[in-house]
């Protein structure tokens, strides 16, 4: 079968490039956040993985990036063919629902009838032509009016992933995967996740939504109608020369809010969220320990090691071990170890107790250490 790689008609990727990367701290900070990250060994940033997948999809010219703007001259350097009307900068964090939603509403009042796809900067997917089946019956699905998502077929019962509890076909022209999304579930711990792999209804979520500009914003209004008309007064100023004092003005006032729980949650409780099942290889590399499976292939006996000048002795160990120093590091017969080394900040912890690594971020913020942040 020939391959096909012309973008998909009325489409138009968002890739939200904001947050920290609470759990990969100290290499993830504030002013170098993990999509800015060579994590796989690939020799290519998160990010620019994510725009190498999209634009066979959108075209270089519909792909829109929202971002803070710190991070404005890292991200254009990184992505030299993103137009620069295509670039949403954002004074301060304020969640998915105001990224995403901005950018849905600049879209459609540039286009009416778009396809908005929203895909994070920091996943990590492989397999590109399935990525691309599945992001296609998402774009069928949005142009039959449902806002859809692509939820991932568990290999394990993974803690670190929500999940979507999903059942019964729906009858969609050009999604004959699609089914119905009956909700979200938050992260599990172990004994729940072995019974949604077990029970075979439920999917990875993995944060992918896509929708016409018009339905996503629809269901906004529906359930935070404060936060739609701000994004719809921002997008009315944004291609004049008002948009800075309108940004200033409005954006600080806007609601911090997980877009899962504005719009994915509602949509899914009145029968609106098609879910599209999905087979390809997909991490968030939300902490060491994913790191660490995808450089050793899962198999927990390997240490995994990064950083270019990284010097490394090491006897009967596993887990992940990150240089950004010219220390030598020793390990000896330890397993699932975790060594993070930076000019200014060391951690050292265990696999399994990688995603505590947040609450280190949180201690430190209370106590006001923002100068290793």
């Amino acid at each position: 079968m020939p391959r096909n790689n012309k973008p998909v008609e009325d489409f138009y990727a968002i890739i939200p490039a904001g947050g920290i990367g609470s759990r990969l701290w100290p290499l993830s900070r504030a002013d170098a956040p993990k999509f800015l990250h060579d994590l796989t060994g690939s020799g290519t940033t998160l990010l620019r993985g994510t725009w190498d997948r999209l634009a066979p999809l959108a075209g270089d010219q519909r792909i829109m990036v929202v971002t803070g703007r710190a991070h404005r001259a890292a991200v254009e350097a990184q992505l030299p063919d993103l137009a620069d009307h295509n670039v949403v900068l954002e004074s301060e964090g304020k969640d998915s629902t105001a990224a995403i939603g901005l950018a849905a509403a600049i879209l459609h009042k540039r286009e009416p009838d778009v396809v908005v796809g929203s895909f994070a900067a920091d996943h990590v997917i492989n397999d590109v032509r399935g990525f691309r089946r599945s992001v296609t019956e998402a774009v069928a699905a949005a142009k039959a009016g449902y806002i859809a998502t692509i939820g991932i077929e568990p290999t394990e019962p993974a803690i670190g992933f929500g999940y979507i509890k999903a059942d019964g076909d729906l009858d969609i022209q050009g999604a004959p995967s699609a089914i119905k999304a009956d909700s979200f579930v938050e992260k599990p711990d172990l004994k729940t996740a072995k019974k949604y792999v077990k029970d075979g209804n439920y999917l990875w979520n993995a944060g992918m939504f896509i929708a016409r500009a018009d339905v996503l914003l629809d269901q906004l209004k529906k359930e935070k109608p404060e936060l739609h008309a701000g994004l719809l007064e921002l997008a009315a100023a944004w291609d004049t020369s008002s948009r800075g004092a309108v940004v200033d003005q409005v954006w600080p006032n806007l609601e911090k809010i997980a877009i899962d729980y504005t719009v994915a949650e509602p949509a899914a409780a009145q029968g609106r969220l098609a879910v599209i099942p999905a087979d390809f290889d997909w991490d968030d590399v939300g902490d060491f320990a994913s790191i660490a499976k995808l450089h050793s292939g899962g198999r927990k006996s390997d240490l995994a090691i990064l950083g270019e000048n990284a010097r490394i002795l090491a006897d009967s160990a596993s887990g992940i071990v990150v240089s950004q120093s010219d220390r030598l590091i020793s390990l000896v017969g330890v397993e699932g170890i975790i060594v993070v080394d930076t000019d200014d900040a060391l951690l050292v912890t265990t696999t399994e107790h990688a995603q505590r690594v947040k609450s280190v971020v949180d201690a430190l913020k209370l106590s006001g250490r923002e100068d290793v942040l």
